[in-house]
């Protein structure tokens, strides 16, 4: 699939390439031959125009522009051609079949025996246009000459450099499709592989619940006649698998809606400090349970602009994830204070800590550094990946620093000012 996808890319990305140079040497062709011909074009205008006679006599232009190229010929009523400023004899002896099927005002370019012309005929206006009375000349019209070989060699020179160029350009062209393709599919790639990965996970997260109550019930269902007092621990069972289920259902969905952009966030203004005193009287159980001891450290009235439930949540996850990790004896301590215009809440614990190498991963989903440990506490490896996107969408930030049996420190500040969003 990533092959054919990449191939398409290729030829999608070398068809805009190419497209893009073709309306370049173009527009570049276009502007150099309109530059070069519109300097002639120009003189021919001058000398056409400024054709006049008086008393017979060619009156010169005003301010002559001396070009060996362009010479000018005066056409009779009766269609007979002579040259009234007498050079280029030599070009002039099939001046008939050079000016042939010009219409007045028409600017042509003719090829003629190896080389190039570019003609224009202009009407003559004015009232004197006797020419030559012995033989009865009058003239009709004037034509302009010039001689273009060397602008035509030019352009077709530049022609040829622009198809050898393309030839070769081709191949760049290819190749540098191939290398945007090849760039472009690695995120793709990235993103598909970790789909595969969270569809397996996921699978493989569901499998044990749902084993663990399918099995639980077929056990139950062999023994019909016992009381349900004698099948409370399979039922205990059934509901602990069902729980788990339905936490990691609920946490695949916060992260789905995150994904799509349609997450619940509503946001507003509360006391952070009561949130947090909120949770840590939840969490004085675990002190007595677990034999850890909970140190708060809590400044009083930290306010900050966020959604109160999302917090709350937040702040559940860093300390379930300090007693899960701490062993018994151990200390977790939670201080929640102002500090550089940031709300601050650091969540410390003494507990095992996290290898060097995984930290850069614990916010990945199902990312368990522990599987079987954290399997045992009910962990999905999913509660940090949430921390993350509760921090982000706070426009704050989440740090972890932590030491092989030393213990770990996530450390979260959200901006205390900030504007209100939904």
């Amino acid at each position: 699939m990533f092959q054919r996808t990449l191939a398409r890319l290729t030829v999608i990305n070398s068809f805009v390439f190419f497209i893009i140079y073709f309306l370049f040497t173009l527009i570049l062709y276009g502007y150099l031959s309109y530059r070069l011909f519109d300097r002639v074009d120009e003189v021919m205008r001058l000398h056409a125009s400024g054709f006049r006679l008086a008393n017979g006599i060619v009156v010169p232009l005003e301010h002559p522009i001396f070009d060996p190229r362009i010479f000018v010929l005066a056409r009779s009523t009766d269609g007979r051609i002579v040259n009234p400023i007498p050079f280029h004899e030599n070009e002039l002896k099939n001046i008939d079949e050079i000016t042939s099927n010009i219409e007045a005002g028409e600017l042509n370019t003719k090829d003629y025996e190896g080389h190039v012309y570019r003609i224009m005929r202009w009407p003559y206006s004015y009232q004197e246009d006797l020419y030559d009375s012995a033989a009865n000349f009058r003239i009709e019209s004037v034509f302009v000459v010039s001689i273009v070989d060397s602008e035509v060699q030019l352009l077709n020179n530049f022609l040829w450099l622009i198809i050898g160029g393309g030839v070769i350009s081709v191949l760049g062209i290819i190749v540098a499709g191939f290398l945007l393709a090849k760039r472009a599919m690695v995120p793709i790639q990235e993103a598909w592989e970790k789909q595969q990965q969270f569809v397996s996970d996921v699978s493989h997260e569901l499998r044990s619940p749902l084993t663990g109550i399918y099995s639980n019930a077929e056990l139950m269902l062999r023994h019909p006649d016992e009381t349900i007092r004698e099948e409370c621990h399979r039922i205990n069972t059934i509901m602990q698998e069902a729980k788990r289920m339905i936490k990691l259902i609920a946490s695949l969905l916060t992260l789905a809606r995150s994904d799509a952009g349609k997450s619940d966030i509503s946001l507003s203004l509360i006391n952070l400090s009561d949130v947090v005193n909120e949770v840590i009287s939840h969490f004085e159980v675990f002190k007595e349970i677990n034999h850890i001891s909970l140190v708060a450290t809590v400044e009083s009235n930290v306010e900050v602009v966020a959604d109160r439930d999302r917090v709350h949540q937040l702040i559940v996850i860093l300390l379930d994830n300090a007693f899960k990790f701490t062993p018994a004896g151990g200390q977790v301590t939670i201080d929640c204070y102002i500090a550089n215009r940031n709300a601050i809440v650091s969540v410390r614990d003494t507990g095992i800590g996290i290898a060097p190498e995984s930290i850069s991963c614990i916010f990945d989903r199902f990312f368990r550094e522990d599987k079987s440990r954290s399997k045992n506490s009910g962990g999905t490896g999913l509660g940090l990946s949430i921390a993350k996107w509760i921090v982000e969408k706070h426009a704050g930030k989440i740090n972890v620093k932590s030491a092989l049996g030393k213990g770990t420190k996530f450390t979260v500040s959200i901006p205390i000012q900030r504007r209100h969003q939904t």
